[in-house]
């Protein structure tokens, strides 16, 4: 059951039609349901979000609530298995039958996808297959109403930034916070953006590079939701971790997630889950993958791209002109300033070179 409320303190609205239509030229049809800003900071989303973002702010959390929060693109995906994995004490035999999206709640899921647009390309799209059509009926429903359903402990991921989940949500239950060198991300939403039949994104790199640091892409502005995370990395519910540090030393990550959620392992429990989570083992694994041998959530993928694409850091080179470094280093610098936020792949020597 939705909780229904009015206790919602932030302004929601629309955005201006001019500008609606020019992110539309290059966004499948899908997405035509409009767009809007909520709060103070801005937060860019669909319209599909008025549907559910009151009742995901209002909703009831529980003691024993697993979250994992991130931007998009942030190693969400390889967090959610890590955490899953640690707090059920290594099951490998339910992990290996049971695709993580059954296992791990998306609660955003019917908020991005929530067009009757998109509902009926989908229907349209898998036609007669009755399971895909009950998976359909599950992701189109709203995500609170899908949280009540389940069972304790419940495990939930969210893109959605603090500031529009649950206020007590974090002296309640336990949260895990990944972020991620901004440049990584908007290179791996950018191919998640082309990945996606209902998304379908048209334009090119450097265009999707300006609507996104434009915030006109879902969950954007970056810098606020990191920050804003940030800012409470002391709280001794919430885990913060850096993709980059977990990329260095997996092992670490594993016992930090460990101690956070209360578990022991020994040496060799670290290093059997650490094999499973290495890259090339993880993209291969049907449980996490949308596309393998068209499972679950496959049939929504285009066939020339994969959810999982190269987990690794320093892409953004390979995607970057010299004009957009430059203007992504004026970018960073400009939000970092006046804060201690610091990724392990910017650092201060490098914000002055930027601030000259």
């Amino acid at each position: 059951m939705t909780t229904s409320s009015n206790n919602f303190p932030l302004e929601i609205k629309d955005l201006d039609p001019e500008e609606a239509d020019e992110i539309h030229k290059h966004f499948f049809k899908g997405y035509q349901n409009g767009f809007l800003r909520v709060g103070p900071k801005g937060y860019f989303f669909t319209n599909g979000i008025k549907v559910d973002i009151k009742n995901t702010y209002n909703m009831p959390i529980r003691p024993d609530d697993t979250f994992v929060v991130t931007f998009p693109k942030s190693g969400t995906t390889w967090t959610q298995e890590l955490v899953w994995m640690v707090a059920n004490n290594l099951d490998y035999e339910k992990s290996d039958s049971i695709p993580l999206h059954e296992r791990f709640l998306f609660l955003d899921m019917f908020m991005v996808i929530n067009s009757d647009i998109t509902k009926n390309y989908m229907k349209d799209f898998v036609k007669g297959d009755e399971r895909l059509l009950k998976i359909i009926e599950k992701v189109t429903t709203p995500g609170t109403e899908n949280a009540a359903k389940l069972p304790s402990p419940r495990f939930i991921k969210t893109h959605m930034p603090f500031s529009l989940l649950p206020p007590k949500l974090l002296d309640t239950a336990k949260v895990v916070y990944v972020a991620r060198d901004p440049r990584d991300a908007v290179v791996s939403y950018y191919h998640h953006h082309k990945l996606f039949h209902f998304m379908g994104y048209t334009g090119d790199f450097k265009q999707y590079w300006e609507y996104f640091i434009q915030n006109k892409i879902d969950f954007t502005p970056y810098f606020p939701h990191v920050i804003e995370a940030w800012e409470q990395r002391n709280h001794p519910n919430l885990l913060f971790l850096f993709y980059e540090d977990m990329l260095k030393d997996l092992p670490k990550a594993v016992r930090q997630v460990a101690e956070f959620l209360g578990k022991t392992m020994t040496d060799e429990q670290v290093s059997r889950l650490c094999d499973r989570l290495k890259f090339d083992n993880f993209k291969k694994n049907p449980m996490l993958n949308f596309e393998v041998g068209g499972r679950d959530l496959g049939w929504i993928t285009k066939k020339d791209r994969t959810f999982i694409r190269k987990g690794k850091s320093g892409d953004w080179r390979e995607h970057f002109d010299e004009q957009m470094t430059a203007q992504a280093q004026r970018w960073i610098a400009d939000n970092l300033r006046g804060t201690d936020l610091r990724f392990p792949t910017i650092t201060d020597s490098d914000l002055a070179s930027y601030n000259k």
